[in-house]
């Protein structure tokens, strides 16, 4: 794994860099998703920065990449992008490194995301952890006995038309291959593709259903008898609590996938130094413990009770041929149990 570095992006940035916020001549202009600018937290960095904060919220990923290359990034300082991502972000010129000697703050990283490849190109850092969540198990903790700790209970036959799973392309095939320990499961061969084919064609015999998004698995929790789920992230497990249900979630063994989103630097940034401010003030501890109260977002600084798990995710990152895993993933919703 890469660590941070400090990245030498030019003379021109370091004096732009170097020359202090004054208080109302600065401006940061973030793209992002909402919590990640709360009023709290950006009341108090203006203040303490001179550096005013303009946000502006975006409802999709796709959205933000066709914004972004509308203008070149020229409408932006910051964006939140997660680690699958960078890639396309990179190659089209949308984003620039950081001077990490700017951000001295990464010293509260915690140890999980000090080293982050994905957020990484050529020896300079392109993305500032800040939030993270999973793709995890839920299971009934009043039915399933005694306490899964692999994901192989997702085949089992004891609980065999109990068990619904979410339908993903890229998520169900990530984590299969990391359950059959293939070492990059975002880089897979045929050879290892096939197996997971046969894998995920295997625990179809298990299945009560598949479902699309995190209402439709919910209710149907609710309407059927299920009592495993592979799901989209914790707060499946925390609104089915709410309903009145006993589940517990839980990271295998083997794994999991999970999301990390970062502050990355566009290239259009026009306010460099205000913009390193506010990722360096990311950083201070209590920000990211408030947005975790506030938001229910895993944070990058501080650990919290039952979200201590970070270091055994695997982050996204761009699939080899996404074209070919839905190829994969139709077969195999397509064939028959048998």
């Amino acid at each position: 794994m890469k660590k941070y570095l400090l990245s030498s992006t030019g003379a021109i940035l370091a004096a732009m860099l170097a020359a202090p916020a004054l208080a109302g001549e600065g401006e940061v202009r973030i793209f992002t998703f909402e919590g990640y600018t709360d009023s709290e937290w950006v009341s108090k960095f203006e203040e303490q920065s001179g550096c005013k904060v303009r946000s502006t919220f975006t409802g999709s990923v796709d959205e933000m990449f066709a914004k972004m290359r509308g203008s070149d990034g020229a409408d932006f300082d910051l964006i939140s992008i997660d680690t699958s991502l960078f890639g396309r972000y990179i190659e089209q010129g949308l984003i620039q490194p950081y001077d990490m000697s700017k951000i001295s703050n990464t010293s509260n990283l915690l140890g999980a995301f000090q080293s982050v490849d994905e957020a990484a190109h050529d020896g300079d850092v392109y993305g500032v952890p800040i939030a993270w969540g999973s793709l995890g198990l839920i299971y009934d903790k009043d039915e399933v006995n005694p306490p899964p700790t692999s994901w192989d209970i997702l085949w089992s036959e004891d609980y065999a038309g109990r068990i619904i799973v979410l339908d993903d392309t890229n998520n169900n095939i990530v984590n299969t291959a990391i359950i059959l320990g293939f070492e990059d499961p975002f880089n897979l061969n045929e050879e290892q593709l096939q197996a997971v084919k046969a894998k995920l064609i295997d625990q179809k015999k298990s299945l009560m259903s598949y479902f699309a998004g995190f209402e439709e698995g919910n209710n149907i929790w609710e309407s059927g008898n299920a009592v495993l789920m592979f799901s989209m992230g914790e707060f499946q497990a925390v609104d089915l609590r709410e309903r009145g249900y006993n589940v517990e979630y839980i990271i295998p063994d083997e794994g999991g996938v999970g999301w990390l989103d970062t502050w990355a630097l566009s290239t259009g940034a026009s306010d460099l130094a205000c913009a390193h401010q506010y990722v360096n003030f990311y950083l201070e501890p209590w920000v990211g413990e408030r947005m975790t109260e506030k938001y229910g977002y895993g944070n990058t600084t501080s650990e919290t009770q039952g979200l201590d798990y970070a270091s055994r995710l695997t982050w996204l990152a761009p699939p080899e041929d996404p074209n070919r895993r839905t190829e994969v993933w139709n077969e195999v919703k397509a064939t028959p149990v048998q």
